[in-house]
């Protein structure tokens, strides 16, 4: 059977986070608006009108291209690509060519199987986004211009992707990235950040790459590992039949597992693209790149790195801390509040935290408002001086989530402190040996099953609601167990 070889290059399309529009002063944020309500004159195409380039989105791709490893080019140029579509107001689109704005980066991925991959990027260049198409049961189509103009960048790998798990992992790192330094929203839903997949196959040992197609605005990642991995088994199953694989552009359809023919692929030639004469090439002086690394925070690589070096989180906690730049944040402040006992903190977080996020539905920036530092750093000091038992600090994480009650005064109000007593917690020892329900866990203990005396503490932490000192609780009921 013959072996085949896959190549895989992305490209990613990300809105870049301005207030206003690409080149006029419309606003950006045109989410949830009414269709065709956030245009202007500039964004529609109207004739005589000019483009004014925006400020803010050169800096946070210029941001993003050095995050992303690239090199800021000192020069780079603006062009006119031109071809006909209906969501394209002036039968072209104002971007970037042969001159982009940064280039030759990379990003690090790694994998299910641990290994470590450094994946290229050839360039990062900037650019208008189109209007958007809205498809009618009845064949028909509307056309909404509130994108039109919106602030893009494109992000385009080098060819050095070889799995679908590999492009689901750089476009994961990529959109993590954006985020992390405020280039991007990353909102996958409204299609703020897309990704375009070129996959091609060829028969191991044949040097020319295989006919490349395109799977056109993929806005999930799981939907770029599905799409990627039945395109791969359409292509080969395709040559092993002695056809032939066509260079198209294909779209991925979720609701049947496959990918569609749209168009078939245009070539650079095809677009006519040729110097934009409305706007001069862009100069970057040395100092003002300077002052844009600047503004780039701790990476998550790095922040990563630090939290298993300066807190002894294991690769997994430090990887989970350091998906979202909030959490890592909320993370070091409440590590820094609860005297250094970081571990703890990572384990209320990642364990707690993060199950009532998913639970609520809410997304990882409401975890400091729904859990303020200072609760959870009190909470922490309860459970390690002994003042609660671990199963009453969980139920008051949750319920000061969402109550947002302070947990320490809670236990104070409540008498929720925890009880270690011996004699106290004698009487109930006894009154749990005494229960007829005890009398398999006890025969079991005393036929040598050691275990089964945790049966016999939870009975006693449940009578007294959690509050008994669980080691306690044990010695006395081996004490008396062997007195009996």
């Amino acid at each position: 059977m013959t072996a085949y070889l896959v190549t895989i290059g992305l490209e990613i399309h990300a809105h870049i986070k301005t207030a206003s529009k690409m080149f006029d002063g419309c606003p950006a944020d045109y989410a949830g608006a009414t269709p065709n309500s956030y245009v202007s004159a500039v964004s529609l195409g109207l004739p005589g009108t000019l483009p004014v380039l925006n400020q803010r989105a050169v800096e946070l791709a210029a941001c993003a291209g050095m995050a992303l490893n690239c090199r800021v080019n000192h020069r780079s140029v603006f062009s006119r690509k031109l071809y006909p579509y209906p969501d394209l107001p002036k039968g072209f689109q104002i971007t970037q060519y042969d001159e982009p704005i940064c280039s030759d980066g990379w990003v690090e991925i790694r994998t299910a199987a641990g290994e470590t991959r450094r994946i290229g990027i050839e360039r990062l260049h900037i650019e208008e986004d189109t209007g958007r198409l809205l498809h009618a049961d009845d064949d028909s189509s509307l056309i909404d211009y509130n994108r039109s103009g919106t602030p893009l960048m494109e992000i385009v790998s080098r060819p050095d992707v070889t799995t679908p798990e590999e492009a689901r992992l750089v476009f994961e790192k990529i959109r993590q990235i954006l985020v992390w330094i405020g280039a991007s929203s990353g909102n996958l839903d409204e299609g703020a950040v897309r990704c375009d997949a070129n996959v091609s196959v060829r028969p191991e040992g044949q040097v020319e790459y295989g006919a490349k197609v395109e799977i056109k605005n993929i806005n999930s990642f799981r939907f770029v590992e599905r799409a990627l991995t039945y395109e791969i088994q359409r292509q080969i199953e395709t040559l092993n039949a002695g056809g032939t694989v066509v260079q198209e552009t294909r779209g991925w359809r979720e609701d049947l597992g496959r990918t569609e023919g749209q168009r078939s692929k245009e070539y650079a030639h095809d677009y006519r693209y040729f110097p934009e004469p409305d706007i001069p090439p862009l100069e970057l002086s040395d100092a003002w790149i300077a002052e844009r690394r600047a503004e780039l925070p701790e990476l998550p690589d790095a922040r990563r790195a630090r939290f298993e070096n300066d807190y002894g989180l294991s690769l997994q906690d430090a990887d989970l801390l350091t998906l979202d730049r909030s959490v890592a944040d909320y993370f070091e402040q409440a590590a820094a509040a609860a005297g250094g006992n970081a571990k703890e903190v990572a384990n209320w977080v990642l364990n707690e935290g993060f199950r009532l996020l998913k639970e609520r539905g809410e997304p990882a920036t409401a975890l400091a408002t729904r859990m303020p530092v200072a609760h959870l750093s009190g909470l922490i000091a309860l459970v390690l001086k002994g003042a609660i038992t671990r199963g009453v600090a969980k139920q008051l994480f949750e319920e000061c989530f969402d109550s947002g009650a302070d947990p320490a005064l809670l236990v104070t109000e409540r008498g929720l402190t925890q009880i270690s007593d011996s004699d106290a917690l004698r009487v109930a020892v006894r009154e749990a040996l005494a229960d007829p329900k005890a009398a398999k866990a006890i025969g079991e203990y005393r036929g040598g099953k050691t275990t089964a005396i945790q049966f016999l503490v939870g009975m006693v932490m449940r009578a007294s609601k959690g509050q008994a000192n669980a080691q306690v609780v044990r010695t006395l009921l081996e004490e008396e167990l062997a007195s009996q």
